[in-house]
């Protein structure tokens, strides 16, 4: 398990350095600013202990040489402040545009994921990769560059000057050196583990809320409450226990190597006061060892500081990345033909799917739908009803047979021109937040404006649409906002109505809009279906009596198939269904 944290852990670091490597013009930049920062804060003390030597003596004050240091001490100061300016910017810059590219890639990944990881995994967890753990990735980046490379580059240098004035002082700080290491060492191998159990407790319990919120009418009406606080409190819980654990392993990091660099501090002085007694230096290099000591030791503490926020980001970043990485819906066939003046003939041959391959769902499903042929589909929950719409669509494909639109096999069809060929109407409507106009002209943005009042009229859709405050210019919020179901599914169904494809799917299109007004959909429906392939999804069976062909499903498996009238004088499956729902009414 630790092996496999290690070697996620410095994969997810390679990524993270692709990435940067983009702005390497940026990141050169930062680095030679680090550098000039550094030199300029080790020649202080350089300056200092000089200024030190020149009051040593009684009486013996070089005022003309400590007025020429201290100019020269404010220059360096001021240079040293207007870089660290500048490399603050450049680190926001690359750090930003980084998280940037990163969040408008995943975004672009969900487009193209396919929907059998988008049913697998909850809006709220995927909605917190993208989200709170590109936050977390992008915190742990820009403290990253804002102080692990002068970190490094302090201590590298600040050994450089030491060792130029005096080896022996510079030993004994080289000895105490590798504890500060081994601690910061032992409490990283240790953060990364908690930070990363902290993403995925943090994912489940956005996902946690997000369902919540979303069903709480849900919840109330089944008197959940108090089982969903349970839930929360349990998710809650152990978030609160992973970040405590996380948080203590981070927390004792300064405390450690503040420890470890006040041990080199007194090494330093001890050392550096028996050579300045013996006249090894003097009391101004003294002066510039100890100077020196604080600044070789204070980027262990931030570095220190820095890994473990890294162990954060890294942490986050790996499950973005595991997003980024997830299989897109495989791409169109290089020779995929575009379908183009689709009469709609749709044959179904031998085709055999399952969403998981222990469970069987449709096996050896044949179907021949001629031009303008109005079928319909009926059946038990779970027989397959939707899963053949999803299939005809593309939006899975077929385990074995093939699906061919007027001949085309679907496989060899661009996705887009397939999808453009259907219009669909569902049981679950979707809108998105915008006007009511822009929400009907989703399929034909290029729509006029008495087309879009052309399809609200035939969808029954207008007469609401103008008692609304700013009739069709109303911005409703995400999913319709306060509008009813009813009023959804007729804008969904105007939507429909004003792409007029060649084939429609509907599945129980009408199923939330009260009995007077689905009469007159029906009517419109019939007069767009007209001409055009029709697939109709249906539980209520007197909606589908004019169907040219219903297909009767059970487990899978098409077990009747004909017109109403006959299908009645079979006397099986399909009579049974509609006697059930119409026992003692007239046909």
């Amino acid at each position: 398990m630790k092996k496999k944290a290690d070697s996620v852990r410095r994969e997810t670091l390679k990524k993270v350095l692709r990435r940067i490597a983009k702005y390497r013009g940026l990141l050169l930049l930062s680095l030679l600013m680090a550098a000039a920062v550094v030199a300029l804060t080790l020649y202080i003390p350089v300056l200092t202990g000089d200024a030190v030597d020149r009051i040593v003596g009684k009486g013996d004050v070089d005022f003309a040489a400590l007025l020429g240091i201290l100019v020269r001490i404010g220059v360096a100061a001021g240079l040293t402040a207007a870089l660290q300016w500048g490399m603050s910017i450049l680190n926001n810059r690359i750090t930003y545009r980084t998280v940037r590219d990163l969040r408008a890639d995943a975004f672009r990944k969900i487009e193209s994921l396919p929907l059998s990881y988008l049913d697998a995994h909850t809006t709220g967890e995927v909605t917190s990769r993208i989200v709170s753990d590109v936050d977390q990735f992008a915190d742990g980046l820009l403290i990253g560059f804002t102080q692990l490379f002068t970190g490094v580059i302090t201590i590298l240098g600040t050994l450089g000057f030491m060792l130029a004035t005096n080896p022996i002082i510079t030993l004994v700080v080289v000895v105490v050196t590798p504890a500060s290491l081994f601690v910061a060492s032992f409490i990283a191998k240790r953060t990364y583990e908690m930070f990363r159990l902290r993403s995925e407790t943090r994912g489940k319990q956005t996902a946690l809320i997000d369902e919540m919120i979303g069903g709480q009418n849900v919840v109330q009406a089944f008197g959940r409450e108090q089982k969903t606080l349970e839930t929360f409190d349990a998710v809650n819980e152990q978030l609160r226990k992973y970040s405590l654990r996380a948080i203590f392993f981070s927390s004792i990091t300064n405390p450690s190597t503040r420890f470890v660099n006040s041990l080199v501090y007194a090494g330093v002085a001890i050392s550096g006061a028996l050579i300045a007694i013996g006249g090894g230096v003097t009391v101004g290099q003294l002066t510039m060892f100890l100077s020196y000591a604080n600044q070789y030791t204070k980027p262990f503490n931030e570095i220190s500081g820095v890994v473990t926020e890294l162990q954060n980001a890294l942490a986050s970043a790996a499950r973005v990345f595991d997003l980024l990485e997830q299989p897109s819906e495989p791409s169109d066939m290089p020779d995929a033909v575009t379908l183009t003046n689709v009469r709609g003939g749709v044959e179904i041959h031998d085709v055999s799917f399952s969403y998981r391959p222990e469970q069987r769902l449709i096996e050896q499903l044949n179907l021949s739908a001629q031009p303008g042929q109005r079928i319909a589909i009926v059946g038990p929950t779970g027989c397959g009803k939707t899963t053949i719409i999803n299939l005809l669509m593309r939006f899975y494909d077929v385990t074995r047979g093939r699906i061919e639109v007027d001949g085309v096999p679907i496989d060899r069809a661009t996705r887009q021109s397939l999808r453009a060929g259907y219009g669909m109407v569902l049981q679950e409507t979707w809108l998105r937040s915008g006007t009511i106009r822009e929400n009907i002209a989703m399929g034909r943005p290029d729509a006029t404006d008495e087309e879009i009042v052309a399809a609200a009229k035939a969808s029954h859709a207008h007469s609401f649409i103008k008692r609304l405050p700013q009739g069709y210019d109303t911005y409703i919020a995400e999913d319709g906002g306060s509008l009813s179901q009813g009023q959804k599914q007729l804008l969904c169904i105007a939507r429909v109505m004003l792409c007029l494809p060649p084939m429609l799917i509907l599945d129980e299109a009408t199923s939330s809009i009260d009995t007077r007004t689905e009469l007159k959909v029906q009517g419109a429906f019939a007069k767009l279906m007209e001409g055009r392939t029709s697939f109709v999804v249906a539980h209520r069976l007197s909606t589908i009596r004019t169907a040219d062909c219903i297909l009767v499903m059970r487990d899978g498996h098409i077990i009747e198939q004909g017109k109403h009238e006959e299908l009645l004088q079979k006397g099986g499956f399909y009579a049974a269904l509609y006697n059930s729902q119409y026992a003692g009414t007239a046909r």
